[in-house]
C-alpha cells in the first residue's frame, strides 16, 4: 500500500513538472528586438517574415510547418523554413534551444515575436496583423 502511494505522488509530481515545463509551449512572446541578418535568414525586406527551424526527424514540425504556411498564404507574408540540421549557423545566430521554433520579423530584420513548440494559428495571425497594420 506503501509503494503504492509512493508512486501516486511520484507521477503526480512528474505530471505538474511536465506541465510547467510545456505551458509556454506555442506561445509567441515579445522577442527583444534584435536586428537578424537577412540574407542569412531569407527575410524579407518589403514585409515581415515568419522564419521557422525545424528538422526532418521532428513531428511537431510538421504541424507548424501546416499552420505557417495556412496563415502566410492567407496573409501573403513571407516565410522560410530552416533545417537545424543543414543550417546550424543559423539556427545558432537565433539561440534555438529546442524544436520547433518560431519567429517572427519585421521588414527592417528585427525580431519581434518567438514561440517555442506549435503556435496557433489565431496567435500568429494576430501578431502578424500587428506588424502589417
Amino acid at each position: 500500500m506503501t509503494a503504492l502511494l509512493v508512486l501516486a505522488v511520484g507521477l503526480g509530481l512528474a505530471a505538474l513538472a511536465g506541465w510547467l515545463l510545456s505551458r509556454r509551449g506555442g506561445v509567441l512572446r515579445e522577442a527583444d528586438g534584435a536586428v537578424a541578418d537577412p540574407e542569412l535568414l531569407g527575410l524579407s525586406r518589403s514585409g515581415p517574415t515568419v522564419v521557422h527551424v525545424s528538422a526532418p526527424w521532428c513531428g511537431p514540425c510538421v504541424a507548424v510547418r501546416r499552420v505557417v504556411e495556412q496563415v502566410c498564404t492567407e496573409l501573403d507574408v513571407a516565410h522560410n523554413e530552416i533545417d537545424m540540421d543543414a543550417d546550424p549557423v543559423a539556427a545558432r545566430a537565433l539561440s534555438v534551444l529546442s524544436l520547433p521554433t518560431t519567429f517572427i520579423f519585421d521588414a527592417e530584420g528585427r525580431q519581434r515575436f518567438r514561440a517555442s513548440g506549435v503556435p496557433t494559428a489565431e496567435a500568429l495571425r494576430s501578431a502578424l496583423r500587428a506588424l502589417l497594420a
